[in-house]
């Protein structure tokens, strides 16, 4: 390694909290009196979610759009809602990112609309006091994960080098577009691995 890593970057769902769609797309087919199948259908099978994520729509666009789609005028109260019960803080990560805080930046990339990190406080509340205003999703960038000039464009903002990034992803993609963008990548399956991939990029957990 030629450069000690001074940044570790942060993917969300399914890294730094338990993310279950499926429980998002049932509230939503609720409200919409719709089959969840045909929620699904509509916004991810469809490529519109990925039009949120990239920026593509600005956030009253999307969240209109998402309402039209669903069949029901959605309020942005009852998008946060059907997001927020979807997401469980994983707490055994989040205590690592603690410690990890004491020695090195930290930092949270995600492919999200604008809307994620506009609400986060309410989404998942435990984020804040370990990230600051270091939440950033995708759309913000114009362009998502595996991308990777979501990365550098990340990293511009973050004015940190790639050479001295350890960034973490659930995704195999993800973790491939990290690395074609010049970071260290670790594809993330658990807090154990985690720790072992820390440990052996010398990362120490203060």
């Amino acid at each position: 390694m030629t450069d000690a890593i001074k940044l570790v970057l942060f993917d969300m769902d399914n890294v730094l909290c338990a993310y279950d769609r499926p429980t998002r797309v049932a509230y939503l087919a609720e409200l919409a009196g719709a089959a969840s199948e045909a929620v699904h259908a509509a916004i991810w099978d469809s490529g519109f979610e990925l039009l949120g994520d990239s920026g593509a729509l600005k956030a009253a666009d999307y969240l209109r759009g998402f309402g039209t789609r669903i069949g029901y005028p959605l309020s942005i109260e009852q998008w946060v809602e059907a997001r927020r019960r979807s997401m469980q803080a994983d707490h055994a990560m989040l205590e690592i990112v603690d410690r990890l805080r004491q020695s090195v930046d930290i930092a949270v990339l995600t492919n999200n609309t604008t809307l994620v990190a506009d609400h986060i406080d309410t989404l998942l509340p435990e984020l804040r006091p370990l990230f600051g205003s270091r939440i950033y999703t995708s759309a913000q960038f114009k362009t998502a994960k595996p991308d990777p000039n979501c990365y550098r464009l990340c990293l511009s903002e973050l004015n940190a080098s790639p050479e001295t990034v350890l960034f973490v992803d659930d995704l195999p993609a993800n973790v491939a577009g990290a690395r074609q963008a010049g970071l260290f990548a670790h594809q993330y399956t658990s807090v154990e691995a985690f720790r072992q991939a820390l440990s052996e990029q010398g990362v120490p957990l203060g």
